[in-house]
């Protein structure tokens, strides 16, 4: 009885292999999942371009429903019946408009592939519905931010 005592209080604990085991599978885990958070840190990013374009693509939509095909003249924001271009965002430095109500918004604070780069709403206008489109103002250089490109905004040309 009293050596069964003994053998159970040297058996308390982990092995050296044990041990080695679970911080592998820890390093793999890491591996995997760190690539993946920052995937979705991108995306998050870049979804935050889509509200802040929102009531420009309705401004736009509104007059190309009332007006036509139109060319919006030479002042895209007072045509609108906005005064200026919305201000700039952690994800956004620039937006504007052309007279074709195209609206570009450039990127930035996103990461490299991205920073600099613009996104492209294009609007199709029929007589009931304005549909959009999204284009890269530039390739990206990179098919996997391309391909983040494509999940947030949709079939994204030019990328």
């Amino acid at each position: 009885m009293k050596s069964m005592k003994m053998m159970k209080k040297a058996q308390s604990g982990f092995t050296l292999i044990e041990l080695m085991i679970v911080v592998a599978i820890i390093g793999i885990l890491a591996a995997v999942a760190i690539p993946q958070y920052q995937d979705y840190v991108t995306r998050a990013k870049l979804a935050k371009i889509i509200p802040t374009v929102e009531s420009l693509k309705l401004a736009v939509a509104e007059y190309k429903q009332v007006n036509g095909d139109a060319n919006m003249g030479l002042d895209p924001w007072a045509t609108l019946g906005l005064t200026a271009a919305p201000g700039e965002t952690t994800e956004v430095s620039a937006i504007s408009v052309s007279t074709t109500g195209e609206i570009t918004a450039t990127m930035k604070g996103i990461g490299d592939a991205y920073n600099t780069k613009s996104v492209i709403f294009v609007p199709a206008a029929t007589e009931t519905l304005v549909t959009w489109t999204t284009k890269c103002s530039a390739t990206l250089g990179d098919a996997k931010a391309a391909a983040i490109m494509n999940k947030v905004f949709g079939p994204t040309t030019g990328c």
